[in-house]
């Protein structure tokens, strides 16, 4: 385990060890910090797309500007 990823592992032990009144506090903190939601929300994207195949990205642009002319 790396360095990163063992602090991870306490921050995230030590929020999940909180009652949910707090848990959810500090996670709204989080949230409302618009550079740590951006972080967030793109993690989650990343991780909810991990298994599906990749594309160019051409052919994505290709296939948005077709939608966009809709």
């Amino acid at each position: 385990m790396t360095t990163i990823e063992s602090k991870a592992e306490v921050f995230l032990m030590a929020l999940q060890a909180l009652p949910k009144a707090e848990r959810d506090a500090v996670i709204s903190r989080l949230l409302d910090d618009p550079k740590l939601r951006e972080d967030i929300l793109d993690i989650a994207l990343i991780r909810q797309r991990r298994g599906q195949p990749s594309r160019p990205f051409r052919e994505y642009l290709d296939e948005y500007r077709a939608q966009s002319r809709r």
